[in-house]
Parts: C-alpha cells; structure tokens; sequence
C-alpha cells in the first residue's frame, strides 16, 4: 500500500569504506516529513521501506537514518547506476514511495 509519494532532485555520493556503496542523502524537509510521518514503523536499523524510481530503473529498497548527515540516506544499487550511468557526484531526479 502507497503511504506518500516524494520527488526531488540529489546527487550520488560514494561511501568511503569497503564495498563501495553509493547513496543519494534525502533534502532535509522530506526527511523531516518521512521521520515524523513513518518513524514509529521503522524496521530494523530505523530503515523505512520505499519503492524508488531513477529513469527507467524502479526497486524496492529501504530508507536509512543517518544522524551524522542529519537525513535519511537511499542506497543506489550497482545495477541502477550502471543502466542510469550514475556515478559519485551525479545529480539525479528520484521519486519515492514510503510503503507499509
């Protein structure tokens, strides 16, 4: 069942350990939205399951806080980037849907 329906605009950075992760930071007011509106069914780690959408790409994936970027960060999966053709410092256009 959709909850809400968010779009907006960000830009992909890597994470600097291993495994190479790529993550796109939430703006602020729609974390703040998605945090007040969805935290009290937050999974495990705080993560709040979302189905997103990059260009032709679409997956399901979770949401994760992240109180040292004060957002909820998404994580990009290697597949989703390749066939966007994303890489650290892309912008992108994201739309989101918090699911239950």
């Amino acid at each position: 069942m959709a909850v809400a329906r968010y779009s907006f605009t960000a830009e992909v950075w890597e994470h600097g350990g291993q495994g190479s992760w790529h993550f796109v930071d939430l703006p602020e007011s729609i974390a703040d939205e998605i945090e007040e509106r969805y935290s009290h069914r937050a999974g495990g780690f705080g993560a709040v399951k979302v189905e997103v959408t990059i260009g032709g790409s679409r997956w399901s994936t979770s949401l994760f806080p992240a109180k040292s970027r004060a957002t909820y960060v998404l994580p990009v999966k290697k597949p989703v980037r390749i066939a966007e053709q994303l890489s650290a410092g892309s912008p992108t256009r994201i739309e989101l849907v918090v699911i239950l």
